[in-house]
């Protein structure tokens, strides 16, 4: 029987950082997986965590594994799918390093995905962006930050990881002013960006200095500013901003909600109906 560990370690540190280059949100995400997993299984079994074999986490105790998220630890069923991808994940790889326990892999790689209910897209109207921008307070340095950054979100709909990774470098002000930025499955897009966007940008980076590798909207200490730092503010300002924009107080304001917005009118069969802004359209750099 093959332990199970010496598999996990050449995964995250061999296929996960240098082959397959994924980023550091996703390492985090698949480790928190694998550790829970680990721990419900060493429970299970009995034994030590370094000495589990593959058939001591087989479908079985997967499924067990995932039953026990939903009920014991109150996760939603998006949660449990997101766990059972990194597990799958996990196992596509062991398939081709261990073949002797194909049989096993294959029964963890056919537990089915649980169907989810689909939210609906909460979005920001044209008036609910502008108090959202107006809240930061920008007699301050950090008010200034923030206001720039929320502006930079909505008009280019970055990602909450690619906004707080832009680097200085990054930005071009000049003639095709744009963004570039790596996203999710390290694609690199460039994003135009609008006058008033531009604006901003360039009142911003005159504060701020920096050399082209530095965070564009760092923290106070120059360091990055994190996903839940960026969630914590949106919250704040969305409380301020609610005073002037009371639609606001009927909604959850995150990095993600950023991302959509109304800001036009089109015009389909049934009527006037609201055109909802997606991210900009942006092209692979190249």
């Amino acid at each position: 029987m093959s332990l199970i560990a010496p598999s996990l370690q050449a995964y995250f540190t061999d296929w996960l950082v240098r082959q397959r280059r994924v980023s550091p949100h996703t390492i985090r995400s698949y480790r928190d997986t694998i550790r829970l997993l680990i721990g419900f299984a060493t429970k299970r079994a009995g034994t030590a965590a370094s000495s589990l074999t593959f058939d001591e986490i087989d479908h079985k105790t997967v499924g067990t594994f995932l039953d026990h998220l939903e009920h014991d630890r109150g996760c939603s069923p998006g949660t449990r799918n997101a766990r059972l991808a990194a597990i799958k994940s996990f196992y596509r790889y062991a398939a081709l390093e261990h073949p002797e326990h194909a049989a096993t892999i294959e029964r963890v790689l056919a537990i089915p995905l649980k169907r989810t209910d689909r939210p609906l897209v909460t979005w920001l109207t044209k008036r609910e962006l502008e108090a959202l921008l107006a809240a930061p307070d920008q007699r301050t340095w950090t008010g200034r930050r923030d206001h720039a950054m929320i502006l930079l979100a909505a008009q280019t709909g970055l990602r909450a990881s690619e906004l707080t990774n832009v680097r200085i470098g990054d930005i071009t002000l000049g003639t095709g002013a744009h963004v570039q930025t790596l996203g999710k499955g390290r694609r690199e897009r460039v994003t135009p960006l609008t006058d008033t966007t531009v604006t901003a940008l360039r009142a911003w980076l005159k504060e701020r200095g920096g050399i082209p590798a530095d965070p564009l909207f760092p923290t106070r200490t120059g360091g990055v500013l994190t996903r839940d730092a960026l969630a914590r503010r949106l919250t704040k300002y969305a409380t301020i901003a609610a005073k002037a924009c009371p639609s606001l107080t009927s909604k959850t304001i995150t990095p993600h909600v950023l991302r959509h917005y109304v800001d036009g009118w089109v015009m389909w069969p049934a009527g006037l109906v609201p055109l909802l802004r997606l991210p900009r359209a942006s092209v692979p750099a190249t």
